[in-house]
């Protein structure tokens, strides 16, 4: 596997901040890396260092003579006055770019819907994003590195954006460098991860749901090791208090085999019991939205049409939409802020609205403050996940030291407003909390501190958001709008997709037919013969069955790994590699598992 780009013992120190500390890399031709790690930790600077934008203190950066990078930065520098058209494809005669398929497939799942001629600088931050992202991607180069290539992107183009990269390149070759806060396009997309901390970047095997077990028995063995080197020390301390006639023989003891990881982990949420709670803050009556239309003055059209929602107590709810699809219309009716222009809405007579904005329009009165003035005004005392906290404890919570707490609100990052925001409108006990991308701006482990502080929260919940993870993690059901419409997604995430691709009938601007591919592949699937998918049927439940047995190996021989000597490196490293292989195995199951299902389900 030849090396595309790397660095060697990276050293970097920026005035105030130590950034990395003999950081030594490698990046390899089919690697699809993905960069998590703490705001502020030294991601995007890690993306600009092995780019060549910064230049390190100390170490080298060296790169393959003929390797071409391309770096998609969280600001884009696309001129205002330019149109699309030129940003896009420059100065490329549209003979040339209109004749090339990848062209045409990029352009239409990116920016079919912006005007082609239009300018710049009257785009919107989505639109913008959606075209810088356009003028990258039509490139081509050996190492794509993107920094949060999904904001302001909504669900259906996060979607397109991680097919396009899983098929960009063949089978190992081309590299992907990606940091992104949303970790359900760090899974799909991604191979292996690199966490940056404390000035080192650690690498994992996987994407970001292997990564996090990774990461978990990384923190297990190291409390387990400091667990054995107390022990050593206090068996230690005995021996040599019992003086010489004791020293003949060796203290020998046996850790204890390693607990399940997850075995004791109950469900996220007790669902019954925060029903229970919901219902006791806000009866029965919550919010009924019946065969409404509602839109602006002066619109041609209604934005939203014949809705009806029963919104009711303890109901965890996402909502699903593109961008200018209605979802902050509908959020606005369902407030009583917006008047339906036909049909009603009836909101409960105890409903005590909590909305967290994407402007965070709440936190504008309070920037000259600082963070322990705001809390100074509210309760002292709550209750959350049946315990009494102070605000300042929930502020820690959330990732704020206690000197962090002195910290003027104007002074804060992005990030820590967007926090700081949240626990506001927490403190301010609503019953119905309405959250529009809270997870704008949080690192994973934060948005993982966020949905734990969620998962307690007893009262009605409405999310909106274009992070996957987060939406499914966070709610119980799911609905679209579509069309103007809202509708019921059982399904989920995955139904709202297919819903969305199904009505998207998008044409190349160069009115060429796209590729279909999927297309085709229903066709062969609808032409399987009943025997057929009764073989494949039974070929999936037998993978099942071989897949589950595997994984259960692969529980034992890690759990054996607790039960050699630490020093026997031999033994280590000899079940070390039937793991390795054992693992192999599961993946090649799961593989064949994946065709099957494909073929079965076209």
């Amino acid at each position: 596997m030849a090396i595309l780009l790397g660095c060697d013992s990276v050293g970097l120190e920026f005035p105030t901040k130590h950034i990395f500390d003999s950081v030594t890399l490698g990046v390899n031709e089919g690697d699809r890396i993905g960069i998590v790690g703490r705001n502020g930790d030294g991601k995007s600077t890690l993306l600009s260092v092995l780019a060549g934008a910064i230049e390190p203190d100390g170490g080298r950066v060296t790169r393959r003579r003929d390797v071409t990078v391309g770096l998609l930065g969280q600001k884009d520098a696309l001129d205002d006055a330019s149109t699309v058209h030129r940003a896009v494809v420059g100065d490329m005669p549209e003979y040339e770019w209109a004749s090339q398929p990848r062209v045409r497939q990029i352009l239409d799942g990116l920016i079919a819907d912006v005007p082609w001629e239009g300018a710049v600088g009257e785009l919107s931050g989505g639109q913008r994003r959606r075209v810088d992202l356009a003028r990258l991607l039509i490139g081509s180069y050996d190492v794509l590195m993107l920094d949060e290539p999904t904001n302001h992107l909504d669900m259906r183009t996060i979607n397109w954006l991680a097919a396009h990269l899983k098929e960009r390149w063949g089978s190992g070759s081309g590299a992907l460098l990606v940091v992104t806060h949303d970790r359900w396009f760090l899974d799909e997309v991604c191979t292996s991860m690199w966490e940056v901390h404390d000035g080192r970047v650690d690498p994992f095997e996987g994407g970001y749901s292997a990564y996090i077990l990774q990461r978990v028995e990384r923190d297990r063995m190291a409390a387990a090791s400091e667990e054995r080197r107390r022990n050593m020390a206090r068996k230690e301390l005995a021996w040599l208090s019992r003086g010489a006639q004791a020293r003949s023989t060796k203290p020998k003891f046996r850790v204890e085999a390693a607990r399940e990881l997850i075995a004791d982990v109950p469900p996220v949420r007790n669902e019954l019991e925060l029903k229970r709670l919901a219902v006791s803050r806000l009866g029965k009556q919550v919010i009924d939205v019946v065969d409404v239309d509602a839109g602006y003055e002066g619109a041609a059209a209604p934005v939203l049409s014949d809705v009806t929602w029963l919104i009711g107590a303890g109901d965890r709810y996402g909502l699903l939409g593109e961008n200018g699809a209605g979802k902050s219309t509908l959020l606005q009716v369902i407030q009583g802020k917006l008047a339906p222009t036909r049909g009603r809405v009836k909101i409960g007579a105890t409903v005590r609205f909590g909305v967290l904005s994407q402007q965070l329009d709440e936190l504008a009165p309070h920037m000259d403050e600082t963070i322990r003035e705001v809390l100074a005004r509210y309760k002292r005392v709550y209750v959350v996940d049946g315990k009494e906290t102070s605000p300042e404890k929930l502020c820690e919570r959330l990732g704020f030291t206690t000197q962090q707490l002195w910290s003027r609100i104007g002074d804060l990052s992005g990030g820590q407003r967007r926090r700081l925001s949240l626990l506001l409108t927490i403190l301010d006990e609503p019953n119905v909390l309405i959250l529009d991308e809270p997870g704008n701006d949080l690192d994973t482990d934060m948005l993982a501190i966020v949905e734990d502080l969620l998962d307690g929260w007893p009262g009605t919940l409405i999310l909106v958001t274009h992070d996957r993870y987060l939406m499914e993690r966070v709610t119980d059901q799911q609905w679209a709008v579509l069309g103007g419409r809202l509708r019921h997604v059982p399904g989920g995430v995955d139904e709202y997709l297919r819903l969305t691709a199904s009505s998207s009938g998008a044409v190349s601007r160069s009115q060429a037919p796209a590729a279909a591919p999927a297309p085709a592949q229903t066709e062969a699937a609808r032409g399987l013969s009943n025997a057929e998918r009764q073989r494949l049927k039974k070929e999936i439940a037998s993978l099942e069955r071989k897949m589950d047995a595997r994984r259960e190996r692969v529980e034992e021989l890690e759990r054996g790994m607790f039960d050699i000597d630490p020093t026997d490196f031999a033994a280590l490293s000899s079940l070390q590699d039937e793991i390795s292989a054992a693992r192999s195995e599961l993946e090649e199951l799961e593989l064949a598992w994946l065709e099957a299902s494909e073929r079965l389900e076209g």
